[in-house]
């Protein structure tokens, strides 16, 4: 059996990892894991009011509770401080990893993590349950089936108020980083490949509520970025992380027809909806846990021996790098990365 090894106790670990192996533990299929889960975290407040889970403060610690052979490791660390946590743990024997998305923030990080799997023969599967989700599953059968003929567009709508994190958190540079992960493994998925037509980033700006203070968060109000398919489908994607009102929308739009997709908002509702209009519409509304359904066929695949598809994350993250990259040319040699002006 296996064993989970959680290192980061923020947002994604605790908030996120641990309660879906949870909710795999109790799954009627059956866990492919053995618990509790170990969670790593070098701050000592962080596990301070988890339950069922062993906590402790290194990952040499962490090490000495669970055997290489049997860990499937969780990294639940930011994108910008990655590398040194995989370096770490392939040296003590790991091999198998759960990554939070995304995989690499630049292309040297993406080479780094390229570099590690081949020198340690990792098994890296990336966090990616959109990709699982039965509203994807929908989508799909949509495009392959050609319901409505062949797919012409896709849009993706992915918006959240995202203030007091992006202001008080490093982990995440840009606002390609966030939400977009999520939806560019999908429509390569629904659309095939990819090359880069355009892409956008925008700065935060709030203020202070005490003294009226300007506040910038540089490339954390939102991006946008636009592709094309080798299909001849074109994609656009655009997140807002100063939106009012929170949305995970997907459209595609077919020869005759169009459907519309709106993923779960967060863990607290676990519904999903799709609107399909063509010759009539139809609406329906039905559960989609993706997240504890990606957990599960994860630790399976795992457990069988079935590698993870490393190219699909790999692609994916090209892309973004890339688009990192042509908004940085956009923006000439005299920008600054302040976070505040």
């Amino acid at each position: 059996m296996l064993q989970p090894l959680v290192i980061g106790l923020g947002r994604s670990g605790a908030g996120l990892h641990l309660k879906a192996l949870s909710k795999t533990a109790s799954s009627p299929e059956g866990p492919r894991f053995t618990g509790p889960p170990i969670a790593c975290d070098p701050r000592p407040e962080a596990g301070r009011d988890l339950r069922g889970v062993t906590v402790v403060l290194s990952i040499a610690e962490a090490s000495r509770l669970v055997p290489p052979s049997s860990a499937v490791v969780h990294v639940c660390t930011p994108p910008l401080s990655r590398i040194p946590v995989l370096t770490e743990l392939a040296e003590r024997g790991f091999r198998r990893f759960l990554v939070e998305k995304p995989l690499a923030a630049d292309r040297t990080e993406l080479d780094a993590i390229v570099r590690l799997r081949r020198q340690y023969g990792l098994d890296l599967a990336v966090v990616s349950h959109w990709r699982h989700s039965e509203l994807t599953r929908r989508l799909c059968r949509l495009v392959q089936e050609r319901t409505f003929g062949a797919l012409v567009s896709v849009s993706v709508a992915q918006h959240k108020p995202r203030f007091l994190r992006s202001l008080t958190t490093e982990g995440h540079p840009t606002a390609f980083d966030v939400e977009i992960p999520h939806s560019l493994g999908v429509v390569l998925d629904l659309a095939g490949p990819a090359e880069l037509l355009d892409a956008h980033w925008s700065d935060m700006h709030c203020s202070d509520g005490e003294n009226g203070n300007s506040i910038v968060r540089p490339r954390m109000g939102g991006a946008r970025l636009i592709l094309a398919h080798s299909s001849g489908v074109r994609t656009t994607i655009t997140s807002r992380l100063t939106s009012p009102v929170q949305q995970r929308s997907i459209t595609l739009r077919f020869e005759h027809g169009c459907a519309t997709g709106h993923y779960p908002l967060s863990e607290k509702d676990d519904h999903a909806h799709l609107v399909v209009a063509g010759a009539g519409r139809r609406h329906h509304i039905f559960r989609d846990d993706a997240l504890t359904v990606f957990m599960r066929r994860t630790y399976e695949d795992f457990h069988d021996g079935r590698r993870a598809d490393f190219s699909s994350h790999h692609e994916a993250t090209r892309l973004l790098c890339e688009a990192k990259d042509h908004c940085r040319a956009a923006e000439g040699p005299s920008a600054g990365d302040g976070h505040a002006r």
